[in-house]
């Protein structure tokens, strides 16, 4: 008899939530910092396969939308107090705004503030992606590559906000193991539900063919919209994870570098596949630390970033699908869903 795929779900989060509070109980700080890194970067890779590997529409934008949302979020929860000193010359209307205050030992002004800012940037991605997302093949990756650039020099010249390339610190460090991963695991589980769903189907039949795609009657623009919008939203969850993680940061922080880590992940692990997002975001992490630590031993700085591009290149050159292709583990029982 097929057990419920309830029972699965509830033991997948019951095995995640047994592990994180064995390595919270550890206190060993920096393999929890490691694990808090791996989820953000889940997230981040997660949200860009929906908005490219699912619509095959690349996006080199999306670590605009992680600045949003850490910018977003810390503005709103700084305390009042702090805003006036740090900020003196926010508008008004934004000024006494402050989500700071706590539920018992729950930071409720944190997820508010994350939820705000997370859907303030949807919004804007759903005003960019109304222009952006009728743009095809490398038309549109030049024009989400400049909306980063549009991103990046409004943070640096809007300095009543953001204190321009100045570094923006005091940011309350609300960021933990159970935040990150509590919303790694809904990611997970929206991306792949909306992978099985209609407007999965969709977001496949027209990135394989777009013209076979609208001549059965499928518009291109709805699917392609959702998946940006849905992504933007958890890119902007994860900016402000990121921003309440490191508590000081500057506009320099989201551009290029972050942008070349998070492809890198979803290409190894393949556009299109939930599952190869995991695997990709996990074995970079890794590979990453194990390269820093080497770098430390032989001296040899800048060897990390050599290797990790080295990756890319023979995974473009040899396996330009990733080594999942668009195939996933079979997680149907978990996920309640069959796959197609």
């Amino acid at each position: 008899m097929t057990k419920s795929p309830l029972l699965f779900r509830l033991l997948a989060i019951l095995i995640v939530a047994i592990a994180l509070a064995l390595l919270q109980a550890t206190h060993l700080a920096f393999w929890q910092g490691i694990v808090v890194n791996l989820g953000i970067f889940l997230i981040l890779v997660l949200s860009l396969n929906l908005a490219s590997g699912f619509t095959g529409v690349f996006s080199l934008g999306q670590i605009g939308f992680m600045a949003l949302g850490a910018y977003g979020s810390a503005i709103l929860s700084l305390p009042l107090a702090r805003k006036h000193d740090y900020l003196p010359n926010l508008p008004g209307w934004l000024a006494g705004v402050h989500f700071d205050f706590m539920l018992g030992p729950f930071p409720l002004g944190f997820l508010l503030a994350t939820l705000l800012a997370a859907s303030l940037v949807a919004l804007v991605a759903l005003l960019v992606g109304l222009v952006l997302m009728r743009l095809s093949g490398h038309f549109v990756a030049v024009a989400t590559l400049g909306f980063l650039v549009i991103v990046r020099v409004i943070l640096f010249n809007a300095d009543n906000f953001t204190r321009g390339s100045r570094t923006f610190s005091n940011v309350t460090p609300y960021t933990d193991l159970w935040w990150v991963w509590g919303w790694a695991i809904l990611a997970l589980y929206v991306v792949w539900r909306l992978k099985y769903s209609a407007y999965g189907r969709m977001m496949f039949a027209q990135r394989e063919d777009p013209m076979a795609a609208q001549a059965v009657g499928i518009a291109l623009m709805p699917p392609r919209l959702i998946a940006f919008v849905v992504s933007a939203f958890f890119t902007a969850v994860a900016g402000a994870l990121y921003a309440h993680f490191i508590t000081s940061f500057s506009p320099t922080v989201f551009y290029f570098d972050i942008t070349f880590r998070v492809i890198t992940m979803l290409i190894v692990g393949g556009l299109g596949s939930v599952s190869g997002s995991v695997f990709g975001t996990v074995f970079i992490v890794a590979l990453a630390e194990a390269l820093r630590r080497l770098e430390d031993v032989t001296l040899l700085y800048g060897m990390s970033q050599i290797i990790l591009a080295l990756i890319f290149i023979v995974i473009i050159l040899y396996r330009p699908d990733g080594l999942f292709g668009d195939r996933e583990i079979s997680l149907a029982r978990l996920f309640g869903q069959r796959q197609k």
